[in-house]
């Protein structure tokens, strides 16, 4: 009568149910944005591309150890400063994992520029030649503001709110800020080698860039030289998989959020599962009386 088999049939939702708990995963390697110098290195005797592999390879071994590396590689007179940048958030494995992917990236999407930057979901390496002009730490990168507009009803009031609180959580947490206030969710999040001081400031001029350049948005990213903050409006109150609960997915001291909860991708993942698995529970248990019911006949 057209029914599919049983071992076909726990196949097929066998395969949807992985493809949801793969589909929860989020996708730290995502491209955010790039940035690449006009200047291309004359390498005629491949001085160059052996200094950039060097520090490539460096900052990737790194990567498996810490969240932030910050070095530099020289070969004959070249010298290239580069470092990486982890979401504070990020273990371990999923930051060697971010990082692993940039050098392929950066070669792809700036060649071999004097310097270049290439900002993922999860990670960033940055790269430049010695004696290469420096950018303010206050330099608007890139930004990114929600289609949705949300006028009235509080919504400057109570985002402006959230974004003081995130300016002071970012300071006592030591450059990474991550929680949830009045139904804004936060994240913040300063280069490894700035100072508390330093951070907040560089975090007030995000803040005050995003609150001009976004307006009523419903959500911004704002992505300056040394740091970079993110906030997300959700009216009907922020999902429950950016909760306290989270804070156990933080692996070192510098990834201390302040008095709010951290926002770990670990329990979104672990959520998503269990909603699969139940899924999957209800559907084998469909089938099954479909099954029964086609036996009998």
């Amino acid at each position: 009568m057209g029914f599919t088999s049983k071992p076909q049939l726990l196949l097929v939702l066998g395969l949807f149910f992985f493809a949801n708990l793969v589909e929860s995963a989020p996708d730290y390697s995502a491209l955010v944005y790039k940035g690449c110098a006009k200047q291309v290195f004359q390498d005629p005797t491949g001085v160059y591309s052996q200094a950039l592999a060097a520090l490539f390879g460096s900052l990737v071994s790194q990567s498996s150890k810490a969240k932030f590396f910050k070095t530099s590689s020289v070969s004959g007179q070249t010298s290239i400063n580069g470092l990486f940048q982890c979401r504070g958030d990020l273990s371990n494995s999923d930051c060697y994992s971010c990082v692993s992917k940039l050098p392929t990236l950066s070669d792809r999407l700036c060649g071999k520029t004097v310097a270049a930057r290439v900002q993922l979901f999860g990670c960033y390496m940055l790269y430049e030649v010695n004696g290469f002009t420096q950018v303010s730490g206050m330099e608007l990168l890139y930004k990114t503001c929600g289609a949705t507009n949300v006028r009235g009803s509080g919504f400057e009031e109570r985002r402006d709110a959230a974004l003081q609180v995130m300016e002071n959580g970012v300071v006592t947490g030591h450059g990474f800020y991550t929680s949830s206030y009045q139904s804004v969710y936060l994240l913040a999040q300063c280069q490894g080698d700035v100072g508390d001081s330093d951070c907040g400031d560089c975090v007030t001029t995000a803040v005050q860039k995003g609150q001009v350049e976004c307006g009523s948005s419903i959500s911004g990213q704002i992505y300056l030289h040394k740091c970079f903050i993110s906030y997300s409006y959700y009216p009907n109150g922020v999902p429950r998989r950016q909760s306290s609960s989270s804070s156990s997915s933080s692996s070192s001291s510098s990834d201390s959020s302040g008095p709010g909860p951290n926002t770990g991708k670990t329990v979104a993942i672990i959520l998503g599962g269990a909603a699969g698995v139940g899924f999957v529970v209800i559907c084998l248990m469909f089938a099954r009386n479909l099954l029964k019911k086609h036996d009998d006949y």
